[in-house]
C-alpha cells in the first residue's frame, strides 16, 4: 500500500492521515485552526462538467451566504478563470517558484467566491514533487482561515496530483456522466483512492442526466459494483439536470447560476448547495487524523 508522506508544516491543511497506527508529538500539538469544509470535486473522466460544477457549487454556497474560495487544481490545463470570463495576471505556477505568495494571486469571482487560478499549457506542472504539492498546501493553509468553504477542482484522471488533491480533502465528489467510459473511470479513480490511499467514502454527482431516473441508474450500477469488489461506501448526493443553457453561459464566460438564475440546471445546483449545507463532512474514524473538523 502506497504510503501519504506529508511534512508537519502542512499538516493542519491535510484533514486525514490514513492508516496510521500512532500519532506523532508534532500532531497532537496541531491546534486546530480554521473550520473551513474541504471539498474535492473530481472525476475520472475529462469531459463531463466538473469545472462547471465547481464553479456552479460555489456561486451557489456563496448565494447562501457563504464565504467559498475555489483552488483550480489541474494544474497543467487550468480554465476556470476562463469559464468565469477572468484574465489573470498571475497563477499558481508563480506560486510553486516562489515569484508570488496564494494572497497575490487571488481573485474575486462572481458572487461570494474567490479564485485561485491555475496555469494552462505547462506540462511540467503535471508531474509536480511532493514537495512542491505540499508547497501549495503549505500557503493555502495560510490563506483558508475566514473561508467557509473550499472547493477543490482536480485534474480528470488518476495522476499522482489528482490523488493528493483528493486525499486532502475532507469529503471528496466525483462527477461522473451517465455514459459507460465515465462510469468506469469513476470506478477506476474510486479503486485507486481506495486501495492506495485509504479513501473509503465517496459521495457521487451524475451530471448531464436526462431526468432523476437515469442519474440514480448511474448511482445504482456503481455502487452495486464497488459493493461487491471494492470496500467502500457511496453516497448518492443528487443531479445535475442537463440543460442548454450551460453550454450558452459557457459560449458567455459566465456560469449558468449567475446569468440563468431559474433555469433546470440552476435549481438543480441551488438544491444541491442547500442539501450539503444541511450534512456536515463525515466524521472519520480510527486511527485517522483531522484538525479541520
Amino acid at each position: 500500500m502506497m504510503q501519504k508522506d506529508y511534512p508537519n508544516n502542512v499538516i493542519s491543511l491535510i484533514p486525514k492521515i490514513a492508516d496510521r497506527k500512532t500519532v506523532s508529538p508534532q500532531e497532537k500539538g496541531v491546534n486546530r485552526r480554521s473550520n473551513t469544509r474541504i471539498i474535492a470535486i473530481t472525476s475520472g473522466k475529462g469531459g463531463v462538467g466538473k469545472t462547471s460544477i465547481v464553479a456552479n457549487l460555489g456561486y451557489a454556497f456563496g448565494q447562501l451566504g457563504k464565504k467559498v474560495l475555489i483552488l483550480d487544481a489541474d494544474l497543467g490545463l487550468g480554465n476556470l478563470d476562463i469559464l468565469l470570463g477572468l484574465a489573470p495576471k498571475y497563477n499558481l505556477s508563480h506560486v510553486i517558484t516562489g515569484e508570488k505568495k496564494m494572497t497575490e494571486i487571488t481573485l474575486e469571482g462572481p458572487g461570494n467566491i474567490k479564485i485561485l487560478p491555475a496555469s494552462s499549457g505547462i506540462q511540467e506542472l503535471t508531474l509536480l514533487t511532493t514537495k512542491q504539492r505540499d508547497h501549495i498546501l503549505a500557503e493555502l493553509d495560510l490563506l483558508i482561515e475566514p473561508v467557509d468553504i473550499l472547493l477543490i477542482d482536480t485534474a480528470a484522471g488518476i495522476s499522482s496530483n489528482v490523488m493528493h488533491f483528493n486525499a486532502a480533502a475532507q469529503e471528496i465528489i466525483v462527477v461522473v456522466a451517465p455514459e459507460p467510459t465515465s462510469i468506469t473511470d469513476a470506478y477506476a479513480l474510486m479503486k485507486v483512492l481506495s486501495i492506495n490511499y485509504s479513501e473509503k467514502h465517496f459521495k457521487l454527482l451524475v451530471n448531464l442526466a436526462a431526468n432523476s431516473s437515469e442519474a440514480y441508474e448511474v448511482f445504482r450500477q456503481l455502487s452495486m459494483v464497488a459493493d461487491r469488489f471494492l470496500d467502500i461506501s457511496i453516497e448518492y448526493i443528487g443531479n445535475i439536470l442537463f440543460d442548454e443553457k450551460v453550454a450558452e453561459g459557457v459560449r458567455l464566460q459566465k456560469i449558468v447560476t449567475q446569468v440563468f438564475p431559474h433555469t433546470q440546471a440552476s435549481r438543480c445546483f441551488a438544491s444541491l448547495a442547500k442539501n450539503m449545507d444541511k450534512s456536515p463532512p463525515r466524521p472519520i474514524s480510527g486511527g485517522r487524523y483531522q484538525s479541520l473538523l
